[in-house]
């Protein structure tokens, strides 16, 4: 009898950090003193056991080599299946050179903070473009933390600039959760979903106001079915956002309140969402994949 492969379920968005080798200055606002201490992969894996996890893709949380350095040595471990790290993309010869030295075995992706950054359009600085082109050649793609309207708006432009480059909007660009109106939100996510090389993630899906807990799997249904009507279910991925999941509740909470607004789909577009769309989007090595898939059952 022929044996069919189990699914593998990945968190295609956990950080790691370690205050000793990044400053990690974002954690001194108050609402992050929850999480104002070390943070370790083991920190985060229990977590994932307690859902069922597979695997996971690290996250860069600071806009320093070391912090990307890190991550990837915790890549030993074989459940971290890829690395989303940093590069300087506004300095394009810096960052080529800083490429070569990291494992490119894992590495997946490239990210930097620019909800941190006072310029909205950072995005668009002729020499961060050049920093673009470097990772459309070298098949990264790029994670944005969108948080912005202008943010989404300058993802949508950069699409059409760099088709060849695969872009994934984190935590679906920060939907107004708990808020009365949701424009220009969804017609920004609509509009950016249009570009074939944009992906989303469903991940940081938390209260909009003062109180990040603040939200049920009710309230983040419309946000969710949004994204899959636009998106469809062949580029989102699931998130679990740990440890910033802390301050919306925890790990388990999150998870449960995500595959929640899911079950309304069938097996295989769940599955899309929960695992093969991130090894799709990351270009996941496969024997890595190979190795934390559940074993088949006949």
């Amino acid at each position: 009898m022929m044996q069919r492969a189990e699914p593998v379920i990945i968190d295609a968005h956990q950080h790691i950090w370690d205050r000793s080798r990044s400053p990690y200055a974002w954690l001194a606002a108050e609402a992050m003193e929850p999480i104002r201490r070390d943070i370790t992969l083991a920190d985060g894996l229990q977590h994932l056991d307690r859902a069922g996890i597979a695997g996971t893709i690290l996250v860069q949380a600071d806009d320093t080599p070391e912090d990307t350095r890190l991550m990837l040595e915790a890549a030993a471990d074989p459940r971290v299946l890829g690395v989303v790290g940093w590069l300087p993309l506004d300095r394009p010869d810096e960052a080529r050179s800083l490429l070569q030295t990291f494992d490119r075995s894992v590495l997946v992706g490239i990210r930097s903070l620019i909800h941190d950054l006072p310029d909205p359009d950072w995005l668009l600085r002729p020499e961060v473009d050049a920093g673009l082109s470097l990772l459309e050649r070298s098949g990264l793609p790029l994670d944005v933390p969108a948080v912005l309207p202008r943010h989404l708006e300058n993802i949508a432009t950069l699409a059409d600039r760099h088709p060849e480059l695969r872009f994934v909007i984190d935590h679906l660009g920060k939907p107004p959760i708990g808020l009365d109106d949701s424009e220009p939100w969804r017609r920004l996510l609509a509009a950016v979903a249009e570009r074939p090389n944009v992906w989303a993630k469903l991940s940081g899906l938390y209260a909009a106001g003062d109180d990040p807990a603040a939200w049920t799997p009710t309230d983040l249904q419309p946000f969710v079915d949004h994204a899959v009507a636009v998106f469809g279910t062949e580029r989102l991925m699931y998130g679990g956002d740990w440890p910033v999941a802390i301050v919306a509740g925890d790990y388990e909470r999150v998870w449960a309140g995500l595959t929640a607004c899911l079950a309304d789909l069938s097996d295989d577009e769940r599955q899309a969402i929960l695992g093969d769309n991130a090894i799709r989007c990351y270009r996941l090595d496969e024997d890595r994949v190979r190795a934390v898939r559940p074993a088949a059952r006949p």
